[in-house]
């Protein structure tokens, strides 16, 4: 499937928190939202991601922003990732990864000459009623925040 585009509304979707709570896309309205994807907990460049992001919420939070971040993990996978990192910002448990799909950004990858299905690390910045403003399709795992408040200061 092709990746949403710029001006494309979140499709429907369930998921589930890192608390076992049902998310939406309802829970996405209202606010603008940084909305990102990323393969896998407690690895060197999603660990790097979410501390950036954990470490520039305030930030964000002042420009009206809310973080949700979505990986194919389990609930338990995040509770604990959340836990050691001291994530403060909504995970999503995408276990059969269909937003994912629906996103585009499930692909097949390539590492040490094996193939298989994955997320492709990817942050979609939306608007209050969920539509995409912007798509970073190249995060700086280390600065992942700051990319993106240079994004919004253009």
């Amino acid at each position: 499937m092709a990746k949403i585009q710029i001006g494309e509304l979140v499709p429907e979707f369930k998921s589930v928190t890192q608390e076992g709570v049902e998310f939406t896309l309802d829970n996405l309205k209202g606010s603008p939202t940084v909305l990102y994807f990323y393969p896998k907990d407690n690895t060197s460049g999603c660990t790097l991601e979410a501390k950036s992001l954990r470490d520039g919420k305030a930030e964000l939070l002042s420009r009206g922003y809310k973080i949700v971040g979505v990986s194919p993990d389990s609930v338990k996978s995040h509770q604990g990732f959340c836990a050691k990192h001291e994530l403060n910002f909504t995970l999503l448990a995408d276990t059969d990864h269909s937003l994912a799909e629906a996103m585009g950004v499930w692909q097949l990858k390539k590492m040490c000459g094996r193939e298989y299905m994955g997320i492709v690390r990817t942050t979609f910045l939306l608007d209050a009623e969920a539509r995409v403003t912007h798509i970073i399709a190249k995060v700086d795992t280390k600065d992942s925040y700051g990319q993106i408040v240079k994004l919004l200061d253009k």
